[in-house]
């Protein structure tokens, strides 16, 4: 069984449809002809025993006469005995007595074998009159099949007649070759479905399959080629149909994220570029210095060392960024968990002032609490105070505000020009005014992916009060938070 069942998943899928298709309208075909064979073969024998029962009330008085005479037991043939019988195929007529022995009407057609339920009739007959006596199949004594019907005989006062029974039969011939007709049309019909079915499975089965042909064609050709631009063609709305656009859509998404590392290695290549030469310029400066003896200025030798500090950071800064990108989103990290808001906002505010001593940050923070994981949270905080302590001038005022979910950061530089805005979550993006200050372009784009992921918001804007500056405003969900003391 094992092995069948390994050897017709081995098949191909269309032939394994077809096979099942087949085996399913056999088995159906089969069901509804056996059932037939069995209904018609119900009424022909409705029809017999009918046959007998009439025959029956037209014969039942003929038999009392005989009855009250010696019942002769059966003659040996035809045309022997009293009973004298003419050669006829149609009719069986005898009587059966108690003791087992027949005696046959003149004008039955042979000897009909008797058996113990034939005598029981005969026996008893009061349990018999009211279903009308008792219907079988039997044999003559010549071999031929006939339906036998036995019933008690009553006199002319309808009164039981004990220790004999009236038997009356009639050919089953007939009724056996209608039905023999019968299977053999129904083996026919049944045979011409089932050829029928599978090819019209086969022919189903190549045709819905079509569409599943040219996914794969398209798959193994992106596998082979890595061209992620081939798009299968969609025709409907069906399963078929719904399977090739989301296939459509994962090649389209897959390319998109191609590009998005392609661009990300071409940009980190570009940022790393300048920091790199710049750095191997004044390392070569140095060595050159060393290996000729004629020293550099100390003046200029600490400036280069200067530099290439400044250019380490950098490189160190932009490095941690990528870092953070390439970690996977907060769904893959695990389980968020709860963390207030404003308990980020007053560390990453606390590092903010350590960068910014000369500025005054303004801080207002109610409590809010959300669903996070909180490393990365306070980097993506920390970032947007990082960028209004970087362009905000001297003595200038930060103000941050934190209400039911809203966290602003308001500063005082020289804001962002409106043809920037679109652009200032992106990879690498440094505004014309912004690319000679330290930074990797990364920042925002961290804390927008940040943000998003934990289901938030968050936008960059001018200042709205017309003055000079950027409103940067994050706006998270809120978690359910339990009572303190609440043991839950």
């Amino acid at each position: 069984m094992n092995r069948v069942v390994r050897r017709f998943r081995a098949l191909p899928l269309r032939s394994r449809l077809s096979l099942l298709t087949a085996a399913a309208v056999a088995l159906a075909v089969a069901v509804v002809s056996v059932v037939c064979w069995f209904l018609v073969q119900g009424k022909l024998y409705d029809e017999l025993d009918s046959q007998l029962t009439e025959q029956s009330k037209k014969t039942e008085v003929r038999w009392v006469d005989t009855v009250r005479g010696d019942c002769l037991a059966a003659p040996d043939g035809p045309g022997s005995g009293t009973n004298p019988r003419p050669p006829s195929a149609n009719s069986y007529q005898q009587l059966v007595r108690s003791e087992g022995d027949p005696c046959v009407y003149s004008g039955s057609s042979g000897v009909v074998r008797v058996t113990s339920g034939d005598r029981d009739v005969a026996r008893h007959p009061e349990e018999y009159v009211s279903s009308g006596g008792r219907f079988r199949d039997g044999v003559t004594a010549d071999g031929t099949d006939v339906r036998v019907l036995s019933i008690p005989l009553q006199n002319s006062s309808d009164q039981l007649l004990s220790g004999i029974a009236l038997q009356l039969a009639v050919p089953l011939s007939d009724t056996r070759d209608t039905l023999n007709e019968l299977a053999l049309i129904l083996l026919l019909v049944s045979g011409v479905g089932v050829i029928g079915a599978g090819g019209a499975g086969l022919w189903v089965a190549r045709t819905g399959l079509r569409p599943v042909d040219d996914l794969s064609r398209a798959a193994e050709h992106i596998a082979r080629t890595e061209d992620l631009t081939t798009r299968i063609p969609v025709d409907g709305d069906d399963e078929i149909a719904r399977l090739s656009r989301s296939f459509n859509s994962m090649t389209a998404s897959l390319a998109a994220s191609h590009e998005l590392q392609r661009q990300l290695i071409a940009d980190a290549g570009h940022e790393l570029r300048t920091p790199l030469t710049s750095l191997r310029t004044n390392i070569e400066l140095l060595v050159r210095s060393e290996q000729t003896g004629r020293a550099i200025p100390p003046e200029d030798r600490r400036e280069l060392l200067e530099s290439v500090k400044a250019q380490m950071t950098e490189l160190a800064a932009l490095i941690g960024d990528l870092q953070e990108l390439s970690r996977p989103d907060a769904r893959q990290q695990g389980p968020l968990e709860i963390v207030g808001l404003h308990e980020v906002a007053e560390t990453a505010l606390a590092r903010a002032r350590l960068r910014g001593p000369h500025l005054t940050i303004d801080a207002a923070l109610s409590p809010w609490f959300v669903r996070a994981h909180r490393a990365p949270l306070e980097r993506a905080v920390v970032n947007v105070l990082d960028n209004a302590v970087k362009f905000s001038p001297d003595g200038g005022e930060i103000r941050v505000r934190l209400e039911r979910g809203t966290l602003t950061v308001r500063d005082h530089g020289p804001g962002i020009p409106p043809e920037d805005l679109p652009y200032v979550f992106d990879r690498f993006w440094r505004s014309p005014s912004a690319r000679s200050l330290p930074g990797s372009g990364l920042g925002l784009s961290i804390v927008a992916r940040t943000v998003r992921d934990i289901g938030g918001t968050v936008t960059l804007a001018t200042a709205p009060d017309g003055e000079s500056g950027t409103l940067a405003t994050i706006t998270i969900p809120g978690a359910p938070v339990r009572p303190p003391g609440d043991a839950g």
